[in-house]
């Protein structure tokens, strides 16, 4: 008997069997693959994730940034510099491998190469109603107190809780090995382009003899997201360059209402569909959730019955929703003016001073977006003015 199962070792997983571990309970981690493995995520580590990551976790960055070129459709190209670090850059396997061992080194156990086929909370494999059975493809099952499903955007845990989605993109990404002389041009430096789908944008991340090159926009334009990357690729010059990966993965964000747990079981990261609607950096949501999970987890693992463990339940809903869902509705509100204005977005963060001075403090960890809507008026109201042009 387990007192946290945790399913799925990315960053929200990892990151709640840590928390869960520290707090001195029995802690399990579910894995299907073998670690490490790759993900399809440019790897950008923002100020959030670096302050949410465990004490005295060393990352294993591959670049620190401190400029961005802004392009609107390859045009309008305009680069943007910073005397400090903007944020690093990492490759998924590395940062996730030495997340996962640092969950092992303060007491979780990892077991990869299982996959959960389905969680159950009544049945003849739970033998009493403080018990969460989590049975494996192979029928195994494996019982805990409590269960944190971190199993990603497709999350079968999260299907058991009932989770909802009201936005979904495709991503699709290539991962490009260079000759120094490439790699020297891109050093310290990103480049985001605004593209030809509304709400799309296009990215390349420089990771040494390697260029992250990607692309999203909302699912259903396929065809059309593979011929921007194709596009954006060509234009960049890197066409004749063979990618070691080309990947692709959707992204899904929750609808506001949606649930996060279900008795003894809560969701975090993508399988909650938490991260930043507008940009869909995911990363330091999941590492944030993952940790608040791990933490309310511990909680309904200790509670008695129904009744308590609900009210812990709420607790962790209650906590997401103060901090990571005042975020997600600004972003909301912010890929609706994106998808809508580039342009505008283009001309605010490339010629106006405080739109670029706002962007390098959010990524930098010093504030947020939903801090600047609600605490500057001038934001504020250039926010409501573009939501009333349509």
């Amino acid at each position: 008997m387990w007192d946290v199962v945790v399913v799925g070792a990315g960053p929200a997983g990892a990151s709640a069997a840590y928390a869960a571990a520290v707090a001195g309970r029995r802690v399990l981690l579910l894995e299907k693959a073998e670690l490490p493995r790759y993900k399809t995520c440019g790897g950008g580590i923002i100020g959030p994730s670096r302050d949410a990551l465990p004490p005295g976790f060393e990352l294993p960055l591959r670049d620190r940034i401190n400029a961005v070129t802004f392009t609107l459709g390859g045009r309008l190209t305009r680069t943007r510099k910073s005397k400090n670090t903007l944020f690093g850059l990492v490759n998924r396997p590395e940062f996730d491998h030495a997340l996962v061992t640092a969950a092992e080194r303060a007491g979780a156990r990892v077991r990869t190469g299982v996959t959960v086929s389905r969680v159950e909370q009544h049945g003849p494999a739970v033998p009493d109603r403080r018990t969460v059975a989590v049975v494996l493809s192979g029928g195994e099952s494996v019982l805990a107190h409590a269960v944190v499903g971190a199993d990603g955007s497709a999350s079968r845990i999260g299907a058991h809780v009932g989770v909802r989605m009201d936005q979904v993109d495709l991503g699709l990404e290539v991962e490009i090995p260079v000759p120094p002389t490439v790699a020297e041009d891109w050093a310290g430096r990103v480049l985001l382009d605004w593209g030809p789908l509304p709400g799309s944008y296009g990215w390349v991340f420089p990771k040494g003899d390697t260029l992250t090159v990607g692309v999203i926009a909302a699912r259903g334009e396929g065809a059309r997201t593979k011929r921007y990357l194709e596009d954006f690729v060509g234009r960049l010059g890197l066409a004749g360059f063979e990618p070691s990966v080309s990947s692709g993965h959707l992204t899904r964000c929750r609808a506001e209402d949606s649930p996060l747990s279900r008795g003894r079981v809560l969701v975090c990261g993508d399988a909650a569909g938490l991260l930043e609607p507008w940009t869909r950096e995911g990363i330091s949501f999941a590492l944030r959730s993952g940790r608040l999970a791990g933490e309310w987890a511990v909680r309904v693992a200790e509670s008695g019955d129904a009744v308590d463990s609900r009210r812990q339940a709420l607790g962790y809903a209650h906590a997401i929703g103060s901090d990571l869902g005042a975020e997600m509705s600004v972003g909301r509100r912010l890929h609706q003016v994106f998808a809508r204005h580039p342009r505008a977005m283009h001309t605010a963060l490339t010629s106006l001073p405080p739109a670029w001075r706002a962007f390098t403090r959010v990524v930098r960890g010093a504030t947020t977006f939903a801090e600047i809507v609600r605490n500057q008026p001038m934001a504020r109201r250039a926010l409501e003015a573009l939501d009333r042009r349509g």
